[in-house]
Formats: structure tokens, sequence, C-alpha cells
């Protein structure tokens, strides 16, 4: 086992003392533990369809069933349960496409086509929203400044902000209605309004000064089938309502509206926040980022698709879903307890909530 050094240093509100933190590694990197996320783990990264494909089948599978459960029980209770199994289900679905940023084109042949087909366009996020941005958040020089489209403060904040980040998600579906009916057939005709409209409404960001850039090469064949299927089908969605009715939709967009806060709230908790602008080494990265690993299966719902590993992740960006848990068995066997590996790991949902609640509040 390597030993790691510690470094006193006065850590964030809710800190435990003698636990590495983020300042301590704001201009150095521990190599040790580079390298041996390096080492331990060049058997593994290969993605395998096996996995993948049965996984997401699966989830959208279960999702829409509970959304048809939903719609056609003539019972609240029921109704209710259809719901929310359609919500947690299609959450999983939606949070392929972070893999989907991360896997070499050639990995999975026809995924990322099949994944659009089933689950991007029917949910109006086609992959080209988080391809193109999210690659931006892993990069070395921008995590953490004001040029990372994932990045804010949030712990920085007034206390009013965190409930405000989370709530804001419940009106993400009727947004996604409107930019695919309304604002992409706008900007087909307008340039000026299309500008906008990919500017500022075509990213999942939370950093509200991002502006992203024209799409080029085969991002730019990606958007314009991926943009023409969602125009065609919030369509198709609201003419439903002519032969349906509205509620059919309505309960729909309730679902999807709390598929869209467990996203939020997953956000809330995927970092600590602490960083006000400066760029950071790889291990402050990682250390700013979290991990809440095994005992407990719960982290597998509200994280899943291997979000329960995000500080691993940031280690290992291109490692799939799947391996990760294997590879944080060997790097925990490695370094074990009070290592700076250990500094990224937490215990779960609740206590990182709270965490982020005192630093607001503090503040």
């Amino acid at each position: 086992m390597i030993e790691q050094p510690l470094v006193p240093a006065k850590g964030a509100p809710g800190e435990t003392a003698g636990v590495p933190t983020r300042a301590q590694f704001q201009t150095s990197d521990d190599k040790d533990m580079l390298r041996a996320a390096r080492d331990l783990t060049k058997d593994l990264g290969e993605a395998r369809a096996g996995v993948y494909w049965p996984d997401m089948l699966i989830s959208t599978g279960v999702g829409y069933a509970g959304i048809a459960g939903a719609i056609l029980s003539g019972n609240l209770a029921l109704s209710i349960l259809f719901g929310l199994v359609a919500a947690l289900a299609l959450y999983r679905s939606l949070m392929f496409i972070h893999e989907l940023t991360h896997i070499h084109r050639d990995a999975l042949p026809g995924f990322r086509k099949g994944w659009n087909l089933l689950v991007g366009i029917p949910l109006l996020t086609p992959s080209f929203m988080y391809e193109g941005v999210h690659t931006i958040h892993h990069t070395r020089t921008r995590y953490g400044t004001i040029e990372d489209p994932e990045y804010l403060p949030l712990a920085l904040m007034k206390p009013w902000s965190l409930p405000a980040f989370v709530l804001v998600a419940f009106l993400a579906p009727i947004a996604l209605i409107v930019r695919a009916a309304i604002l992409v057939p706008l900007g087909a005709i307008i340039p000026p309004v299309r500008t906008f409209v990919w500017e500022r409404f075509s990213a999942l960001s939370i950093n509200p000064d991002f502006r992203r850039k024209p799409p080029k090469g085969e991002l730019s064949r990606q958007v314009k089938w991926q943009e023409a299927g969602v125009f065609v089908w919030s369509w198709a969605l609201l003419a439903s309502t002519q032969f349906l009715g509205w509620r059919p939709l309505l309960i729909a967009l309730a679902i999807l509206s709390l598929t869209a806060v467990l996203n939020q709230l997953r956000t809330l908790v995927a970092h600590l926040w602490e960083n006000e602008g400066e760029p950071m080494t790889v291990t402050a990265q990682f250390l700013d980022s979290v991990n809440v690993p095994p005992p407990g299966p719960i982290a597998e719902v509200w994280a899943p698709v291997g979000l329960r590993y995000h500080a691993l992740h940031h280690l290992m960006p291109s490692m799939p879903y799947h391996d990760l848990p294997e590879a944080h068995r060997r790097l925990a066997a490695e370094f074990g307890a009070g290592s700076t590996y250990s500094g990224a790991n937490h215990p779960g949902l609740l206590p990182l909530v709270g965490r982020i609640a005192r630093s607001t509040m503090m503040r």
C-alpha cells in the first residue's frame, strides 16, 4: 500500500479534520495517485456492447411502460407508483448521454443512433446537447473556471440559490418543448434567432455565462438530423392533445419533470462546488468531485450509470461505467483510508446536501 502524506489545511465547513482537500493540491498533483490510476487499470477500459445495450434497452422499456401505466391506470396510487418507476427508469436511460460524450465513436456501433432514436429524441434531449459541451468540463485548464459550462461555485453562493437550482428543473420539459417546437423552426428562418438558440439553449449546462460555439464536422451533421427529429416529435406530442386530450401529455411531462429534478439533485452533489474560478490540478479537480462508493445500493438509484464514481471518472474520463466499480476497488485497496484517494469518497446524498447547505448558510 502506498502511504500518502497529509498536509494540514483548513477545510471548508463540514469537512473532517485530516481529510485531504482540494486546497492542498490546488497547484500541485499527487503524482503517486495519478500514476496508480493509470497503472492499476490498464486492463480495463473497453466499452462492452453486451452491457450497454441491455442496460439501456431495459431501462427505456421499463420507463415507457411506466408512463403508459400512469396514464392508463384509473387508480391514483397505482398511477403515482407507475410514475415513480417511469421517472427512475428514464433517468437511468437519459444518463447514457454522459457515456456518449466519452466513449470512442467506433466503440459501440449503432449505440449513439439507437440511443437518440429511443431516448434522446423522444425525451427532446438529443446527444448533441451534451457532446462537445461536457468535454470542456474535463479540460485541464477550464474545469471550475468561468469557461466551464458545468461549474458554478454553488457552495459559496446565497442560501436561496440551492432550492432555486433544484426547483428550476421542474420547468425543463416545458422549456424543451418550446425550444424544439418553436425556437428551432424560427431559427431555421431567422439567422439571429438560430445563433441565439444555439449559443444559449442548445447545451446541457448550468453556467449562465456559457456561450456555445458553432458545431463543426461530424457534430454539425449530427445536429441537423437530431434537431429535425425533436422538431417533428415535439409537434407530434402537441398534436396528440387533439385526439387524446391533454391528460396523457401532462402526466408524461410531470414524470419527466421528476426525472429532471432527480438529475439536478444529483448534479448538486456531483462536486463540492468550492472553487472560485481558479484553474486546478487534476488532483484538485478529483477532490472537488464526489465518489459515493458501496456499501449501500441506493446511490446506484440517484447516481446511475457510473455517476456514483464521479470523482474517479474525473481521473479516468474514458473509463466505461461498467469498469468504474472494479477500478475503484483496486485504487481503494492500494491507498487505503487517509489517502488522497479517500478524500473524494463520501457517505451519501443527505450528508452531501447538508454540507453544501451549511456552506451557503455560513457564508
